[in-house]
């Protein structure tokens, strides 16, 4: 078994199906396993962080809990974009250097849940990508698009270590 299979294997924990809950950035579909996510919100006033990376430039409030508040875009790549009357914040949470951390995602458009199927699943292509493929878990295809799962601790252990601090 090739070493991307076996990622892909560990990432499904061996179930043939995995319940995820899909948003949209920057006209691409992603998504996350509905078990990390605690709460959907509409827009919340948030509180820019000086000297942060613009990745988690900002914090907002959640239930009394001062949380960052991450911009997946920027993570991969894209560009910024200004919220609509779609966006919307993902409350996650995360295992970050062995604490469970709460995080929120800014999305373009939040979808629906539903079930992937591993059969489905491929690993990212090594070239060809505009994205790093360690950023993503894997591809899932669906009818005629691609579902993007991203590797969240990549993405926030990267950010971590570069940044010196908390995310």
């Amino acid at each position: 078994m090739s070493a991307l299979a076996e990622k892909i294997d560990h990432h499904w924990n061996f179930a043939d199906e995995v319940e995820v809950l899909t948003f949209d950035m920057n006209g691409e579909t992603f998504a996350l396993e509905a078990v990390i996510v605690q709460e959907i919100l509409d827009l919340l006033p948030e509180t820019a962080v000086p000297g942060a990376q613009a990745f988690v430039a900002s914090v907002i409030n959640f239930r009394g809990k001062v949380i960052p508040l991450a911009d997946l875009r920027l993570a991969f790549g894209m560009e910024g974009t200004e919220a609509t009357i779609d966006s919307r914040i993902i409350v996650i949470e995360v295992d970050l250097d062995g604490e469970p951390t709460l995080v929120g995602l800014r999305t373009d458009k939040v979808n629906e849940v539903t079930t992937l199927a591993r059969t489905a699943s491929e690993p990212p292509p090594s070239v060809g990508m505009r994205w790093r493929p360690d950023y993503i878990n894997c591809l899932v295809k669906r009818g005629g698009e691609f579902i993007i799962l991203p590797n969240l601790q990549a993405i926030f252990s990267s950010r971590h270590e570069t940044s010196g601090t908390a995310v």
